[in-house]
């Protein structure tokens, strides 16, 4: 399976200290030079999982994606230009880019879904947990009780 990602799963992930959950999903993560740049700003190391690689033509964007910061235009343009099966955004306005653009998106609360769902994390809930406490990610209630819900930890 072939993923690109933006910034905000690998680094939530990262703070949390739950990144194996994307390596044991997906075995590697690829992004663009843009996001590789960002996760660097905050982060001394990086999994080796994360791999990095450059997209095309980092002049010309997607029309579609003109409104976006660097960083999620060119993991769209990078999932596009490799086929990618899978793009990692939690961007409102980036996931609706990418499905213009017949990408298959997906944020970080339908990662902890699959993890829960394939077995390879225990608790969905405490995953989640994780990711708003220790990895800062806000979410609310009703996207948490969904989640929870697909995962049958309703409750």
């Amino acid at each position: 399976m072939i993923v690109v990602s933006d910034t905000t799963a690998i680094t939530t992930l990262l703070k949390a200290g739950e990144e194996r959950v994307l390596q044991r999903l997906f075995n590697e993560v690829i992004v663009p030079q843009a996001v590789w740049d960002e996760l660097r700003v905050f982060h001394s190391w990086l999994p080796d999982f994360v791999s990095l690689r450059l997209v095309g033509d980092v002049t010309r964007r997607f029309p579609e994606t003109e409104a976006l910061g660097r960083g999620e235009a060119e993991a769209i343009k990078l999932a596009k230009e490799i086929n990618a099966d899978v793009l990692l955004t939690d961007d409102r306005k980036a996931r609706a880019a990418a499905t213009e653009l017949g990408i298959n998106a997906l944020g970080l609360l339908g990662v902890v879904v699959q993890a829960r769902l394939s077995g390879q994390i225990q608790s969905a809930r405490t995953l989640i947990e994780a990711i708003e406490t220790r990895g800062g990610l806000y979410l609310s209630d009703s996207v948490k009780a969904e989640a929870l819900k697909l995962t049958g930890e309703v409750g």
